[in-house]
């Protein structure tokens, strides 16, 4: 049984086969496709073989991986938050992505910042790193809001756009 995590609004669960409609949604949001890319997820179907083959290895190779997000009050799926063994980046990765009408309404924060205690407490992760698009504004705010710091920028295997690198040590934390 992998671990799930809650905070006063929100449950965190690793994402599973049954999101598959949720992650589709998300996926195919503009602004998903605009900052984080697109995954190609083109039914639900194709959101399920992605979970299959990219999220649900790494939570059985590490014991974490991609979340789904759900608002306590009625149980709604709103978004995942994930630590990801992202290929092209050394290290793990914090990473977060909300339907549209739930953004801007603190959700993202709650649920990265209890992730990210998750990762320096119980998975014993050192660092974490986080990327995001020089256009991704809100990204960058809520990644400082997290306490991770701009380091440098980078660019992923197989992709022309630099990318803003975050990071934040364990040992920087003050909890």
């Amino acid at each position: 049984m992998y671990k799930e995590f809650e905070t006063e609004r929100v449950r965190i669960k690793p994402t599973s086969e049954g999101d598959s409609e949720f992650i589709y949604r998300l996926m195919n949001c503009p602004k998903f496709i605009q900052y984080i890319g697109d995954r190609e997820i083109n039914s639900v179907i194709s959101a399920k073989d992605y979970i299959k083959t990219k999220m649900l290895p790494q939570l059985q190779r590490l014991g974490y991986s991609n979340y789904t997000i759900f608002q306590k009050s009625d149980n709604t799926k709103i978004g995942t938050c994930g630590l990801y063994d992202r290929e092209g980046l050394e290290g793990i990765d914090i990473g977060f992505a909300f339907l549209p009408q739930y953004e801007g309404r603190g959700f993202a924060f709650e649920a990265a910042n209890r992730l990210k205690e998750a990762a320096f407490e119980e998975f014993e992760i050192e660092e974490i790193k986080a990327i995001t698009s020089k256009e991704n504004v809100s990204s960058q705010r809520l990644l400082e809001k997290l306490g991770l710091e701009m380091a440098t920028t980078i660019r992923l295997p197989d992709d022309d756009e630099e990318l803003l690198l975050y990071k934040i040590q364990k040992n920087n934390l003050h909890i």
